[in-house]
């Protein structure tokens, strides 16, 4: 898998995403302020967007010594401003009798060990410039449920790059033992890759091999349907706009009780996160480059098109079916051979295929409509009615129109009706399909055609896509 990246020439390295992508996308302003992660806090809470809570800045030596160490609560994150790959940061649990600070790996810290940490931030230890820095605290985020059994310790985030207001890739990280706690790839993290349609996880990557399980607990990777996808989506196109470049990458963690919170952004996002997917970055950017993306709406839309669906077709792979949605635009072949095309409402609950009349008229079958509305039968009836004429054997008399094959006999919460049942032809995800369809009078159905289970066997029905 990772020979087929090396030898792809779609593989994004870091010169050809510094020059064609970073470079044109954004200044150099925008590019500080992301690197700026007080800044990008405040930039990204008054654009209305979800940020974790701050305690407490520590700017320099004079706050550091007035600083009020027993204000901290029990639990909290200390960063530094404008650390690197998550070096520097603490994340304390809850608070022990004796005063220490709970830590990932059964380990604690007491005043002077928190001390100690703000104090090298300051000195510029963990600093992406390796100047003084700036200390800070904010609030914890709690692990939400979904991600519980993956993750060692730590919270997971999701990273999304977003170029031209569209979201390319996407990619979950899980902290690990190895990575005591972090979700960090370098210290020995999960990579996971995510289908950009449906949020669910794909491939992963630990330690630059490709893994299936998580190595301490062995519940495989693949299939977890990342929780708020749609409005992770959004949040990260909304930071993009905010931050005003064009290509950032942007780190999403999920609360268990506020939902989706953006953890900071990245205007040099790291490259890794093409092995996660197996995918290489620079095709689906150069694919996306130039689109005029007016609205949110339009920008998810084209990354679901363009970039979504491997695991639909991983399940169409294995089980043979195609999948398709409640909402599903079909073709359908009057008898003139004239091609109608519209949305058709996928109903598993419905038995049997319906069309409206008005479209029953459209395919040419204005004769077999006008034959039975002769016999001037009742929208719905009682069931003794619908008994008594079928002693008078009324759907043999029906049926002597050439274009009314059947007669359905249908019993609802409504009441009971006759249904004439007419030959039809359509085209449903590229499968063509000959059905006998039941014509109903009802000119207020929003979709003209419900295509029920008799007509779906085919085909698998994602009520998600």
């Amino acid at each position: 898998m990772l020979s087929f990246l090396k030898k792809s020439k779609g593989v994004l390295g870091m010169n050809a995403r510094n020059l064609d992508f970073i470079r044109p996308g954004g200044s150099k302003r925008a590019k500080n302020l992301v690197d700026d992660k007080l800044r990008t806090k405040q930039m990204l809470k008054k654009a209305g967007l979800p940020v974790a809570k701050r305690i407490a800045v520590i700017r320099n030596r004079s706050q550091f010594y007035n600083f009020d160490w027993d204000s901290l609560p029990p639990s909290f994150v200390l960063k530094p401003n404008r650390g690197l790959g998550g070096e520097g940061i603490m994340v304390t649990f809850g608070q022990k009798k004796n005063g220490k600070w709970v830590l990932p790996l059964d380990k604690d810290a007491d005043v002077s060990d928190i001390q100690l940490r703000v104090s090298n931030i300051l000195d510029g230890d963990y600093s992406i410039t390796s100047t003084p820095d700036v200390a800070f605290f904010e609030e914890r985020i709690k692990i939400h449920p979904t991600f519980k059994l993956y993750s060692y310790k730590g919270v997971p985030d999701v990273r999304i790059i977003v170029y031209n207001k569209v979201p390319i890739m996407a990619m979950l990280r899980l902290p690990t033992k190895g990575s005591n706690g972090k979700a960090n790839l370098h210290a020995g993290g999960i990579g996971v890759g995510i289908d950009i349609k449906t949020g669910i996880t794909t491939h992963a990557l630990q330690r630059n091999k490709m893994i299936e399980v998580i190595p301490e607990k062995k519940f495989p990777i693949r299939g977890i349907q990342i929780p708020y996808w749609n409005q992770m989506l959004e949040i990260a196109i909304e930071s993009q706009i905010a931050s005003g470049l064009n290509y950032v990458g942007v780190d999403i963690a999920v609360d268990r009780e506020h939902g989706p919170i953006i953890l900071e952004l990245n205007a040099r996002p790291g490259l890794s996160i093409q092995v996660a997917n197996l995918a290489p970055l620079k095709d689906r950017l150069l694919r996306v480059k130039g689109l005029k993306i007016n609205n949110l709406k339009k920008g998810i839309s084209v990354a679901k098109e363009l970039f979504g669906g491997e695991v639909e077709q991983e399940i169409e792979e294995i089980s043979g079916r195609q999948v398709v949605g409640i909402i599903e635009k079909v073709k359908l072949v009057g008898k003139d051979k004239k091609i109608i095309e519209l949305n058709a409402k996928i109903d598993t609950g419905a038995g049997v295929t319906s069309i409206d009349e008005d479209l029953a008229v459209a395919l040419g079958l204005e004769s077999a409509v006008n034959y039975y509305n002769s016999f001037d039968l009742k929208e719905t009836m009682t069931v003794s009615e619908m008994e008594e004429l079928s002693k008078q054997k009324l759907w043999k008399q029906l049926e002597k129109h050439p274009d009314i094959i059947s007669v359905i006999k249908t019993v609802s919460s409504h009441g009971a009706s006759y249904r004439m049942g007419v030959p039809l032809k359509f085209i449903l995800s590229g499968v063509e399909i000959n059905s006998t369809a039941s014509v109903i009078k009802r000119h207020d159905m929003k979709y003209p055609i419900i295509i029920g289970r008799r007509d779906l066997k085919r085909f698998l029905v994602d009520p998600t896509k």
